[in-house]
């Protein structure tokens, strides 16, 4: 299979049924990417967040055969956000040079090698540098998935593909804590690391198999030569559009990131729900996400990008705004799961019109606002995290959702009106 490919001109036609060409990939009807390519994306994307998730519920466990405290456990995780959000500024501006195959590639092998030395790790010290290489390694893949698709891509065509990716990326994160539940007792931490590892290893075949160059060298040159008459990357990068829809991605993905946070404490300790009810009320949660994304992807056929987006954070913020209400009213926590699902289905309509119009405002320079995308996403998503457990009850988690709903809608107008339409 040749990896190189060239990307789709922005002028491109898109029929009716949503398939832009794709310069020798036969694009199927899905966004205008291959199938196996868009899987093995979707696949990128979700490794990632598994590898921050899956293993939480093993944390009583880790922190007693490593002789620590769950303070020491959940460094583990706090390393391995810092390398998930650093390296994509990495791998992005590198993929801007070289190209988006080899980066990959080099960022999959280290994972895996990270990922033997966590599984391995005879003390908290070896794990935690091991999880702080393997988030930096693993950002790769995120930040290159969703480079390779705006590649190939645009305008609605990209959108769609964005979303249809998201609805395994994006649910990552929300069922991961469900699935280790299960596993932790017979599989411990070790085995919930060790599945982790087997993911990284399918991740390298896959890339090899599927994954093309869709930066080639030919391209990266002429985009060199003509960027004397064009703004640098970092002063695109600060566009108000870029920043605007950035924002509005991150802050409704910390919306999601405040949800699973503290969803332990509201549906367990709060709600009474046993851990096997917690996991079928996440499950209904993330089902949403899956469907609402899946809806996305077929809308933006017919409808304006920025007006799905719109939609999708008006229902967000109103139901965080509900959420926040029925908490100050101190009504029975169980009247709460009904404004949280509406917050997470809505969501698909976000994360990947978001990254779309993020994306599509600096054409020239993907690799780096992938990067941006992506570290502004898990920084905003690991701060919230900790605030959501401040405060009494379920006001902290009610109050950073509302405040993170309402900043995501004041991006979304600082992005000013401009359509991704074409």
């Amino acid at each position: 299979m040749s990896t190189d490919v060239h990307r789709t001109d922005p002028s491109t036609d898109v029929s009716s049924a949503g398939v832009a060409s794709t310069g020798g990939l036969a694009a199927e009807d899905r966004g205008g990417v291959p199938r196996p390519l868009l899987l093995t994306l979707a696949l990128l994307a979700a490794v990632a967040p598994l590898s921050t998730d899956l293993y939480l519920p093993s944390f009583p466990q880790l922190a007693s055969d490593l002789g620590t405290t769950e303070t020491g456990a959940q460094l583990t995780l706090t390393m391995f956000l810092i390398g998930l959000a650093g390296g994509q500024l990495v791998f992005g501006p590198l993929s801007d040079r070289l190209g988006r195959r080899r980066p990959l590639l080099a960022g999959v092998v280290l994972c895996i090698a990270a990922g033997v030395v966590a599984v391995a790790a005879p003390t908290l010290w070896v794990l935690a540098l091991a999880r702080l290489v393997q988030g930096l390694a693993g950002s790769a893949g995120m930040v290159l998935g969703r480079a390779v698709i705006t590649d190939l891509t645009r305008g609605r065509v990209a959108a769609q593909a964005l979303s249809l990716m998201m609805i395994v990326g994006g649910v990552a994160p929300v069922l991961g804590p469900s699935v280790g539940g299960l596993l932790a007792g017979p599989l411990g931490w070790r085995g919930l690391l060790g599945i982790v590892l087997a993911l990284t290893v399918l991740m390298l075949v896959t890339v090899l198999a599927f994954v093309p160059e869709s930066f080639p060298a030919e391209q990266r040159a002429a985009e060199r030569a003509a960027a004397a008459d064009r703004p640098s990357a970092w002063r695109a990068l600060a566009s108000r559009r870029f920043v605007g829809y950035t924002l509005a991605f991150a802050l409704g993905f910390s919306v999601m990131m405040t949800y699973i946070s503290a969803s332990p404490f509201l549906y367990q300790d709060q709600m009474g729900l046993s851990e096997a009810a917690y996991g079928l009320v996440f499950g209904v949660n993330a089902l949403a996400l899956v469907v609402v994304s899946a809806i996305s992807a077929r809308l933006v056929a017919v409808h304006p990008v920025r007006r799905l987006l719109t939609v999708g954070l008006t229902l967000v913020l109103v139901a965080c705004l509900v959420l926040l209400a029925l908490v100050l009213a101190d009504v029975p926590a169980g009247w709460f799961a009904l404004p949280i699902f509406v917050a997470v289905g809505s969501l698909g309509l976000v994360m990947g019109n978001g990254t779309a119009l993020a994306m599509s405002a600096v054409p020239h320079a993907r690799g780096s606002a992938s990067a941006v995308l992506g570290a502004l996403q898990f920084g905003l998503g690991g701060v919230v995290s900790v605030l959501s457990g401040l405060g009494d009850g379920a006001i902290g988690q009610a109050v950073v959702m509302a405040a993170c709903a309402v900043a995501a809608v004041l991006a979304l107008a600082l992005a000013g009106r401009a359509p991704l339409d074409d």
